[in-house]
């Protein structure tokens, strides 16, 4: 039996039995499970040297800033617009979308011209071009950077010939382009225009609620109540608030004046139609 610290022989000793390799019960056992032993302390600490005992001067606190995150793309989009500084004036839609956009197809290795991605392409696309030069293709940044600029500025002044072309074009053949003063105007006077529909559509439909009235007589003893107790339908015919010309030439009284009797002929109608 492996030697024991005191406190644990009785626990030890369980567990032989339980195996079976006690057959018999110690005499001692049930007495030291009734008062079982003392724990013991805990360990003492070792003794510190003095030469590890931190010094008296005041300890210098340790860095809570996060290290700097680097990118390549940002140096190279750093230089791009320093060389390119008009860009930063183009109109660039930063709104997302509920999911990230995919990966262009063309990247890697297979990206060896700038113009595999369109032809007018942004600022972002000569960026990452040169990094993809730099990264898949083994050249060294600064080449890298010289050939995207290089393809980016031949690609732009094809684009801006085109457009140029096509703009003479269709001025030739008498199209108007506005400037971007004409352009401002016209959409604040749409603004201003729709707000006018909007205060009409809501005066037509307030007008279209109030036209139709209805007409009750509370008497029990009208002529309403009588016909209504004998089955007839009644013969109101319910007109416009201006008033309207009817089928025979005469003019016909308005809602708030009061009712007048329908024709004969739309008396047939309703009562053919139960």
């Amino acid at each position: 039996m492996v030697r024991r610290i005191a406190s644990q022989v009785h626990k030890q000793a369980a567990r032989l039995m339980r195996a079976n390799y006690i057959k018999n019960e110690p005499v001692w056992f049930k007495a030291v499970l009734e008062h079982p032993p003392l724990p013991l302390p805990p360990r003492a600490p070792p003794v510190r040297e003095d030469c590890r005992l931190p010094s008296s001067r005041k300890m210098r606190k340790p860095k809570t800033e996060p290290l700097p995150i680097f990118y390549l793309e940002d140096k190279v989009r750093r230089q791009f617009f320093r060389d390119h500084p008009f860009e930063a004036f183009r109109p660039v839609s930063i709104v997302e979308g509920r999911e990230v956009e995919d990966e262009h197809p063309i990247r890697g290795t297979d990206w060896t011209r700038l113009a595999q991605r369109g032809l007018n392409p942004s600022p972002e696309d000569a960026v990452h071009f040169a990094v993809n030069l730099h990264n898949h293709h083994k050249m060294a940044l600064s080449i890298a950077y010289t050939r995207a600029v290089a393809e980016f500025r031949s690609l732009r002044a094809g684009h801006d010939f085109a457009n140029t072309f096509a703009r003479m074009e269709a001025e030739a053949y008498g199209t108007v382009f506005p400037s971007e003063i004409d352009r401002t105007f016209e959409k604040e006077d749409a603004v201003y225009q729709s707000a006018d529909r909007k205060v009409e559509l809501d005066r037509g439909a307030l007008l279209a609620r109030k036209r139709w009235k209805a007409i009750l007589d509370v008497d029990k003893d009208s002529k309403y109540t009588r016909n209504w107790k004998q089955g007839i339908r009644p013969a109101y015919l319910p007109a416009d608030e201006l008033a309207v010309v009817s089928e025979a030439g005469k003019p016909v009284q308005s809602m708030e004046q009061g009712y007048v009797a329908a024709s004969e002929e739309f008396t047939k109608i309703l009562s053919s139609n139960p």
